[in-house]
């Protein structure tokens, strides 16, 4: 194994890093609730990855089971308890677990306990999913036809 092929040809460096301060607004939802922080999207980061903190309020739910044909999707607990599906079983994750979903891995997330939990979704290669966390929550009226047409352009894919 080999490290990638070169992106930067410059010869002293550049002034390029992009900080997020923890007090910065979330991007989508509200604070203490369910919000979603672009820590690192893909046009940041040039397609290499999209990283994103997702907080969740008590009994959130969340997504049914899904796969992604073109990225791998990680997860990783910050705080509180939130159920993951391994493609396998559930698991109730705590801060510090880690979970690596590749392409074509069944999984789900859910917050179903009474506090507040909070973790970070980290997507490869970067795909612009900002657009997928700020409509998703638009389709309660859509046809059945631009559900499916939502969730493809969006690369997922639900089983159940």
């Amino acid at each position: 194994m080999s490290y990638p092929e070169q992106v930067y040809w410059g010869e002293g460096g550049e002034v390029s890093a992009d900080f997020r301060p923890a007090n910065t607004p979330p991007n989508v939802g509200e604070a203490g609730k369910d919000a979603i922080h672009y820590l690192a999207t893909t046009t940041t980061t040039r397609g290499e990855f999209g990283l994103y903190r997702v907080e969740m309020r008590a009994k959130a739910g969340g997504p049914k089971t899904h796969f992604h044909k073109t990225i791998s999707e990680s997860f990783y607990i910050l705080e509180g308890t939130v159920r993951l599906f391994n493609g396998d079983k559930w698991i109730d994750a705590q801060k510090g677990d880690f979970l690596h979903v590749p392409q074509g891995g069944l999984h789900a997330f859910r917050n179903d306990s009474d506090a507040p939990a909070e973790m970070l979704l980290l997507f490869t290669p970067g795909a612009p999913r900002e657009e997928y966390f700020e409509k998703v929550s638009q389709l309660a009226d859509a046809t059945d036809e631009e559900r499916a047409r939502f969730f493809d352009k969006h690369d997922s894919y639900f089983v159940e």
